[in-house]
């Protein structure tokens, strides 16, 4: 016996419409809309959440304004003065004339003009995550430290008590800037490592390594994603007290200006001039480690690698003397000291113009 279907006349269509014999209703949420159409039965549409606001406000955010101001000033320094950074890493690690005008000589004789900018691509992809990372993690931490340090003076700090003994957790001895430059350097090293490699190789062997894209095919192929991070114990090593010294004597060369001078603020002069006496003077303490640092790096190239930093330190002395120290202390100088007083001046700026805060020009 066959099934009558129901007279057309007491068909109820829900929610899509006819499916065969069965009839149903679809429950859906505000969000799913089903629609009947000619041409295609079954349509399902979705509103898509609008992340635009949420965008908006964590750029909005102050850690999101440093970040970004630090990226910004990162690029437009490293623009200005890549033929430095060039010519600072080739005495270093000792490839071609010791002095700075032959080192310019060298290098447009062999490359032309476009051999000081050689790595340069590069250079900017490392800088402006290096910088966005360093600034914006040094601001953090120091703001963390001093409002901890206030919090735990107006209280009683943390005790530990073992037997007759009180151990009292004090951080008022300890520097917010001082722990904000090391966390600084620290963080922007472990990310930016690899770039840092890459930098180097396409700056000291143009002719292994003629571009970006066989250099990173070749360190790979030679060693895997270890090579990426060739010598990060040493580089560690050597940006800690770099960036410790950096940030602390950029702070307080800053306030001690603005103390004597009766003043809020540095203008943008007195940036550049603080921002320079700050990096010469970082540069100078851990230039030892950076010769020894480049060295460690780029000593695979030549089949000579010391095992570490002190055999590094050892072979350039012996070598060298201990003048080989600070072997490109003067190409580096030539370097650090505007790329430093640079960076502050466009970071404030940039900082000025994301964040609205007004400052004396």
């Amino acid at each position: 016996m066959s099934q009558k279907s129901p007279p057309q006349s007491q068909k109820k269509k829900y929610g899509a419409g006819d499916f065969g014999d069965f009839y149903s209703i679809i429950m859906l949420p505000k969000e799913l809309e089903l629609e009947k159409d000619v041409s295609s039965p079954f349509e399902l549409r979705f509103q898509v959440p609008d992340f635009r606001v949420a965008i908006k406000d964590i750029l909005r955010t102050r850690e999101a304004g440093e970040f970004l101001s630090g990226a910004l000033a990162g690029a437009m320094t490293k623009a200005i003065l890549a033929p430095l950074e060039t010519i600072r890493t080739r005495m270093v690690v000792g490839v071609g004339s010791k002095n700075i005008s032959g080192s310019f000589v060298e290098v447009i004789e062999q490359q032309g003009w476009q051999g000081l900018w050689a790595g340069n691509a590069i250079n900017m992809l490392r800088i402006v995550p290096t910088q966005a990372i360093e600034l914006g993690t040094f601001e953090y931490v120091k703001r963390a430290m001093t409002s901890a340090q206030e919090k735990w003076s107006q209280t009683e700090c943390p005790k530990v008590q073992i037997g007759p003994v009180s151990l009292n957790f004090s951080l008022s001895w300890i520097s917010p800037v001082a722990v904000a430059g090391a966390a600084a350097g620290i963080s922007s090293t472990l990310v930016c490592h690899p770039l840092e490699v890459l930098k180097d190789r396409l700056t000291v062997s143009r002719d292994v390594y003629p571009s970006l894209n066989i250099a990173i095919s070749k360190i790979y192929k030679d060693g895997g994603i270890g090579a990426f991070y060739a010598g990060l114990s040493p580089t560690l090593i050597g940006m800690l007290p770099y960036s410790t010294c950096y940030y602390f004597m950029y702070e307080t060369m800053k306030k001690s200006y603005c103390k004597s001078k009766n003043k809020k603020s540095l203008n943008r002069p007195e940036m550049l001039m603080v921002g320079a006496l700050a990096g010469l003077t970082a540069s100078t303490i851990s230039f030892p480690l950076e010769v020894a640092r480049k060295r460690l790096m780029v000593g695979a190239l030549k089949g000579k690698c010391p095992p570490h930093m002190a055999a590094a330190l050892a072979e350039v002395i012996r070598e060298e003397g201990l003048m080989g120290l600070y072997r490109g202390w003067g190409a580096s100088c030539l370097k650090v000291m505007p790329a430093s007083g640079i960076t502050w001046m466009f970071y404030e700026a940039w900082k000025d113009k994301i964040l609205g805060e007004k400052r004396p020009l």
